[in-house]
């Protein structure tokens, strides 16, 4: 996915006056960006050259078992990512940690373990627990969601498929068509166990954590309707954006993502 995403969106980055930043003597953060199920860090090619041009350290974080890395299912819980992710920040300070749909457990319980290290959360089309939850808990609440009915589960070999041909609808409606041809043909299994762990967080430290949702206002994966209503049931989420886009924004409509994250950032 990474070249061939990069190239036909690299004329949308422009890296233009809307990016263009000064770096002056204000601070800047880090930006930790962390992809979805069925997702890999390529998800994010083109959006990072128009954070790094905001002036702001940006950390992309591959997952265990997810493109080319090919850790074991059997081996990778939810614990596994919330690791990789807190020695990608290791002892920053003030990070913006952005979660993309399944990546937003992730974060939450990074958050939970690491509060003092995280200025704030930003959840994309992501899922936004409460304590006990897990993926598949909320996802069982999503009325408007395509994926169940193309979903398959295989407990023995510890895999979640989606059917090839649903992929373009479920993810990347608003895409290219060279560029769902590519998810529909590049698209891996996903490991099953994390998406059935339930998290573990407390008003104390993931509930004191400011945070920041947006919403994907097309979604085929993570409904709007459950998206607004993990807003309504989580606490300290100070502002919400809207975009009119499907699952994958950052292949749609980068430059508009990259604002948002930027003005979190700023």
């Amino acid at each position: 996915m990474k070249t061939f995403i990069t190239t036909i969106f690299i004329s949308a980055i422009g890296i233009c006056t809307a990016f263009s930043q000064t770096k002056n003597s204000k601070k800047m953060n880090t930006i930790v960006l962390v992809h979805g199920a069925w997702a890999d860090v390529s998800a994010w090619d083109a959006v990072i050259p128009m954070l790094k041009a905001g002036g702001h350290e940006v950390i992309a974080v591959n997952l265990p078992g997810h493109g080319k890395e090919n850790t074991a299912f059997g081996s990778i819980q939810l614990q596994t990512y919330v690791d990789v992710v807190k020695k990608a920040i290791g002892s920053k300070k003030d990070i913006i940690l952005v979660g993309h749909s399944m990546a937003g457990l992730i974060i939450s319980e990074v958050s939970e373990q690491i509060p003092e290290q995280i200025k704030e959360l930003v959840f994309l089309a992501a899922y936004l627990p409460r304590n006990g939850e897990s993926l598949f808990s909320l996802a069982q609440q999503d009325p408007d969601s395509h994926v169940g009915k193309s979903l398959t589960l295989d407990e023995k070999a510890l895999t979640a498929v989606i059917a090839k041909e649903a992929i373009p609808d479920i993810f990347a409606a608003d895409a290219p068509l060279p560029v769902q041809d590519y998810l529909k043909n590049n698209t891996k299994a996903e490991p099953l166990i994390p998406l059935n762990t339930p998290v573990v967080l407390t008003e104390a430290n993931f509930g004191k954590v400011n945070k920041t949702y947006i919403f994907t206002a097309n979604d085929h994966t993570v409904g709007k309707t459950l998206q607004l209503n993990m807003v309504r049931n989580s606490t300290n989420v100070s502002k919400t954006y809207s975009l009119p886009s499907s699952h994958t924004p950052f292949i749609s409509m980068p430059a508009v993502l990259a604002a948002i994250i930027l003005q979190e950032a700023n």
